[in-house]
């Protein structure tokens, strides 16, 4: 992860651009993978951890008609949060996760290791949505490693 890490802040600084995370499963550990590198503060601009559904509408301002409608677990929360980080930040990425980690939590709908992701590069957002094998932490590592890999994809 550290690698990954260091080679999104290459990029991100080569590019002279800052990334904001909006992080709800992962519990900011993506902004902890990036901040762990030296000299993150000329790239890592800021990170929320919006646990809650009033959190992402406080701190994202993700519409309660969008988690009413979707759920708290959609790419259309991802999106909204990613584009409310990129809003509120000095940053000209970010990158929002949100899932079910477990052990519990999941429904039939939406079981535990389903998690969606959104990148935002100026305007233009896009997102997805995995599912992972494995217990909580296991989950975890796997939902930070892709978000990483795809913002620096999409870089």
């Amino acid at each position: 992860m550290n690698e990954l890490a260091q080679k999104l802040g290459a990029a991100l600084e080569a590019q002279g651009k800052k990334i904001a995370t909006a992080e709800s499963c992962t519990g900011g550990w993506v902004a902890m993978a990036l901040t762990a590198i030296p000299g993150s503060s000329g790239w890592f601009e800021r990170g929320y951890v919006t646990y809650s559904n009033a959190a992402k509408r406080e701190d994202l301002g993700v519409a309660e008609e969008t988690l009413r409608r979707h759920g708290a677990v959609s790419e259309e929360v991802a999106r909204e949060m990613a584009a409310g980080a990129l809003e509120r930040a000095r940053a000209q990425v970010a990158l929002a996760i949100t899932g079910v980690a477990g052990p519990s939590g999941g429904t039939k709908d939406k079981p535990v290791g389903l998690v969606c992701f959104a990148w935002a590069l100026g305007s233009k957002i896009t997102s997805q949505t995995r599912r992972f094998d494995g217990d909580r932490e296991s989950v975890r590592r796997q939902s930070v490693l892709h978000a990483l890999e795809r913002v620096l994809e999409l870089l």
